[in-house]
């Protein structure tokens, strides 16, 4: 068997899938756990609160931030002192004198500028606990094709139902079919706090998650915006624009709609009608949301012509690759190579990058250029073996 058998599975039916505080004060350790006797016996009428700072569940978001980060050095110090640190961080929320560490900001450009805002692992620690409690309550009211950062979701299966509705509305592409495509302009820079916290206390009446949620978001602004980065922010993006999703499903009737974080389609045999919810839909978000269409990325396009949707060119009869995202890849192949070369980086972070790759380009229709590229790989890395094949190769000999 070829190894590059290994990274591409060439049947697109398959499956291919801290805080640096000083902790050792004994004294302000022994308070603290005079404070968290008081407060346990205060849990009778504080259920989510305790359920939130237990130290189980401080102890799954630990596991949770520190997933695909064991190696980085601010989560090994995390966790030299683990016991400590989230003993410190639950007596902190309790007490409510928890403040998060100012965010760590830098820019992207992948292709177009991003500024990405990352937290202290401690208070990522902080975020994924109030996720915890957070997300079964709030699930239960998306709906079901909300397609980002939600378990058995994703980017794939949105392209998939697309696919489906497509067909449907087309008949099988026997009737004409329009698409409309928006997004919505600096989403994540424009949502307002205000409204946000007032659909969350729909749901949530508890006055000390309320108080973590506003503490959460003022450390990114006063009034509006989200840092792209936070679990939080991903989380109440999809809250957020749970109630255009509502509108569009509840209100307009919508029957195939879809939507991943800001970008959404509705697919319609009427153009007219498209037109009219389009309008509906920006009179929605700008005197509900406080949020805006973008000009440019919202339009009304046939079916037939393919559609653009999260990195793939929808086509009646095929899924294909953007160009962009093809040439994007292109570049970062030649630049991990020069890496390697160099001695900058191992095998086994150029076989993940390649194996990543393959896993998100065998959903396209894109047997013949995976073969030729993988060729080529194995032939210029034919003397290099990964951790990966060897763990492989050792499992088929037991």
């Amino acid at each position: 068997m070829g190894r590059a058998s290994w990274l591409n599975n060439f049947n697109n039916n398959s499956n291919f899938n801290a805080n640096n505080r000083n902790i050792n004060n004994n004294n302000r350790l022994r308070g603290i756990a005079q404070a968290l006797r008081y407060y346990n016996l205060m849990a009778a009428y504080r259920n989510l609160w305790n359920e939130l700072c237990s130290s189980q569940n401080l102890e799954l978001a630990f596991r949770k931030a520190r997933k695909h980060k064991t190696l980085k050095k601010y989560v090994i110090d995390f966790e030299a002192n683990l016991h400590d640190n989230l003993s410190i961080l639950r007596a902190e929320l309790l007490l409510h004198s928890y403040s998060p560490k100012p965010l760590e900001t830098f820019i992207l450009r992948d292709p177009k500028t991003r500024k990405i805002s990352k937290s202290d692992f401690r208070d990522r620690v902080v975020h994924h606990a109030l996720c915890n409690i957070l997300e079964p309550i709030l699930e239960k009211g998306f709906i079901y094709d909300s397609y980002a950062n939600r378990i058995g979701k994703g980017a794939f299966k949105a392209v998939d139902r697309f696919k489906l509705f497509s067909k449907k509305v087309s008949r099988n592409n026997s009737r004409n079919a329009f698409v409309l495509k928006a997004d919505i302009r600096h989403y994540f820079d424009t949502v307002d706090h205000k409204i946000l916290l007032s659909i969350l206390k729909k749901r949530i009446k508890d006055k000390n998650l309320l108080w973590l949620i506003r503490k959460i978001l003022s450390n990114h602004s006063a009034e509006k915006g989200m840092p792209l980065g936070n679990l939080t922010s991903q989380f109440f993006a999809n809250v957020y624009l749970n109630e255009l999703d509502q509108f569009v499903k509840h209100k307009l009737k919508a029957k195939y709609y879809i939507r991943y974080v800001d970008d959404f389609i509705i697919m319609h045999s009427s153009y007219e009608v498209l037109e009219e919810w389009k309008l509906k839909i920006g009179f929605f978000l700008n005197n509900h949301l406080f949020l805006e269409l973008h000009p440019d990325k919202s339009k009304i396009v046939t079916m037939h012509r393919g559609i653009e949707f999260l990195g793939f060119n929808i086509l009646t009869n095929h899924l294909l690759l953007k160009r962009r995202n093809l040439r994007k890849f292109r570049r970062k192949l030649i630049e991990i190579c020069r890496l390697h070369e160099l001695n900058q980086i191992s095998y086994d972070k150029v076989y993940d990058f390649m194996e990543g790759w393959c896993a998100y380009a065998k959903h396209a229709d894109t047997y013949n250029m995976r073969k030729n590229i993988l060729n080529s790989f194995e032939e210029k890395f034919s003397q290099e073996i990964s951790s990966k094949e060897i763990n492989r190769l050792a499992a088929i000999k037991s």
